[in-house]
């Protein structure tokens, strides 16, 4: 059982059939959102002046919700417009099994709405392909393929626009920027991945629609920032080849608003996945693609792929080039600007973000050369970057800190190990990631050889509660 704020404690949870309807769907993720901010029903009701068995009722789909309770839910959740957008799901059911509409304006559900909200399966009219070009089809499919998108029939709902409109474009930006923000505080497996489907799949709706050629730039920027955030959080979630999907589409929406910065960013995700994956030089030729003209890129921007460089340069066994990246990467960074004149999908990268990647490339050559000075210099910027993460990334502070507790292991301080350890797996524990998880894997196998040590006892056991 789990302790909620107020001191009560929760019982547990009823499983929610999501399959059921829309309606039931968007109930359960109501639950996962109270969980989540560790609220009990009674206190959420308190929120949205409404009993503890009501809110229950309404995740059990068994008491009806209204668009005003879901946006307040919204706000009392601090869900940053999440259910408010789920919602719309719930009302395209229902008006579609309340009505007949007029065939010429809806077109036939193929697969069933679980297929629509997944973003995997959903397709595309097979009349809109028909009136496209040639070139116009084959670029939209490009982009498309590559998530496995068929040629089939979209559900039917109210009348879509023709045209692309601003505020669809603004309500992409917004849904990338809260997924991003969900994806460093929580990691990207759970709520993230649940959020993300519905909005992959209304930003590619999108890329369907006449486009005016004053917003076409804004679009594929922004869906191209919102195909590399959800590729990022596949990442974490170590679905490959989802995510290695994602950032290609990603790459190439931001080849289409010739987005140089946003190019850069989607192949240094991809080659860091690369990397991650035991593909290093396959994850060198990324990064050295995305620096193909630098001079149309910031410090930060050139600092982050040269990181990446060092890492693959790294697990290449290739210490001292790696070595001569990091101290690249280092010279560039102290040119940088404020991070309030970077692009929106760069404001991650201040200072404890620098020294985390580039403490990790150390912590490769460490681990390749046994060299006491790479050692030093990877423990001091783990540490230094551990102390410098904001709760806004909880993930990068807990994967920067169980990395420095396994360097201690490997260069045999496990005392000191074990306190930076328990502290990054309290940080592991609350997230939805299972890179960081997989870490705790290293970690543990660097701990191995301590085993015997009555003082470490505890911190095994710690780690086994995290794996498991």
């Amino acid at each position: 059982m789990e302790k909620l704020k107020g001191g009560a404690v929760a019982q547990k949870p009823v499983p929610l059939d999501e399959n059921q309807s829309a309606r039931a769907w968007w109930g359960k993720e109501l639950r996962n959102w109270r969980r989540v901010r560790r609220l009990s029903s009674k206190s959420l009701g308190e929120l949205v002046q409404l009993s503890a068995t009501y809110v229950e009722r309404i995740e059990k789909n068994q008491r009806r919700c209204t668009a005003q309770l879901a946006a307040k839910f919204d706000v009392a959740l601090d869900a940053g417009g999440a259910l408010t957008r789920l919602w719309r799901y719930v009302e395209q059911e229902e008006q579609q099994e309340g009505s007949h509409a007029d065939k010429d304006v809806t077109l036939p559900v193929v697969g069933g709405m679980e297929d629509w909200l997944s973003g995997r399966v959903g397709g595309i009219p097979v009349a809109y392909l028909e009136r496209m070009s040639a070139v116009d089809r084959r670029k939209l499919m490009t982009l498309l393929g590559g998530l496995g998108v068929a040629a089939t029939a979209l559900p039917t709902g109210p009348p879509r626009p023709r045209q692309v409109r601003a505020e669809d474009i603004q309500q992409v930006r917004a849904a990338s920027t809260t997924l991003s923000r969900w994806d460093a505080r929580f990691g990207g497996d759970g709520l993230v991945q649940s959020a993300a489907e519905g909005e992959m799949a209304r930003a590619r709706a999108l890329l369907e629609l006449s486009c005016p050629p004053s917003l076409r730039q804004d679009l594929f920027t922004d869906v191209g920032r919102l195909a590399i955030v959800l590729g990022a959080a596949a990442f974490d979630r170590l679905q490959h080849d989802e995510a290695a999907a994602l950032l290609e589409l990603g790459c190439q929406c931001a080849e289409e608003a010739d987005n140089w910065s946003l190019r850069a960013s989607a192949l240094n995700w991809h080659a860091r996945q690369e990397i991650w994956r035991g593909r290093p030089e396959k994850g060198l030729t990324l990064a050295e693609v995305g620096l193909v003209r630098s001079d149309r890129l910031t410090p930060r921007e050139q600092a982050m792929l040269h990181n990446a460089r060092a890492r693959a340069l790294a697990k290449m066994k290739q210490a001292k080039e790696a070595r001569v990246a990091i101290s690249l990467s280092d010279d560039i960074v102290t040119q940088a600007k404020s991070l309030r004149e970077e692009a929106p999908w760069m404001l991650f990268y201040d200072q404890a973000q620098h020294l985390g990647d580039t403490g990790h490339a150390l912590f490769d050559v460490a681990m390749l050369a046994g060299d006491r000075t790479a050692v030093e210099l990877a423990r001091h910027r783990l540490e230094s970057a551990v102390e410098g993460h904001t709760s806004e990334f909880a993930r990068s502070r807990a994967l920067s800190g169980t990395k420095l507790a396994t360097l201690l292991m490997s260069t045999r301080e496990p005392d000191r190990a074990a306190a930076v350890a328990t502290k990054a797996l309290d940080e592991v524990g609350r997230l939805s990631s299972r890179r960081a998880a997989a870490d705790v894997v290293s970690l543990a196998q660097a701990a191995a050889p301590f085993s015997r040590r009555p003082e470490l006892a505890e911190l095994r056991a710690r780690i086994g509660t995290v794996l498991a």
